[in-house]
């Protein structure tokens, strides 16, 4: 039988406690433990970017952490984002630019993107395109994903 560890971390603003095994990793205490399902897990390696969250502000993958290495931080999931009711400005962004298809990719560019406007960088497309490079998506190409993070970010509205 696995050891449980106590771990205290913070997720979408409120103050969770819970025990854990050693070995689990943050992605699926998020979804298994905690229900926060929008935090998808895709390869489980790092490399498609389908689980980021923000980890004291910082986007990471959360297939590469550890549940115990939460402990004493503060961790924020695409469910953080929305209001009560409607869409938050970059989910509105998402939506008015076409920035999404099946959705299955979009919680990691949400999570990559609000950390992007959080940094107050002045970024350009190319920037934004760069930035993005850590989450992989199949099915809508990247345009229109960079057109939203950049509507949000320098407030510019491009017809797509």
């Amino acid at each position: 039988m696995e050891d449980l560890i106590e771990i205290t971390v913070t997720v979408n603003g409120r103050a969770v406690h819970e025990r854990v095994p050693a070995r689990m990793h943050a992605a699926d205490f998020l979804r298994g433990q905690l229900g926060l399902t929008g935090t998808h897990v895709g390869c489980e390696q790092g490399v498609c970017g389908m689980c980021t969250v923000l980890l004291d502000g910082e986007a990471v993958k959360s297939c590469l952490l550890l549940a115990p290495q939460l402990d004493g931080h503060e961790v924020a999931t695409v469910e953080s984002l929305a209001p009560d009711e409607g869409l938050a400005p970059l989910q509105q962004a998402f939506k008015e630019a076409h920035a999404l298809q099946c959705g299955f990719c979009t919680p990691g560019f949400l999570m990559t993107a609000t950390a992007l406007a959080r940094s107050g960088r002045t970024l350009s497309r190319d920037d934004i395109r760069e930035e993005l490079t850590g989450v992989l998506c199949r099915c809508t190409g990247y345009e229109n994903i960079v057109t939203a993070v950049d509507r949000h970010i320098n407030g510019e509205h491009v017809d797509v």
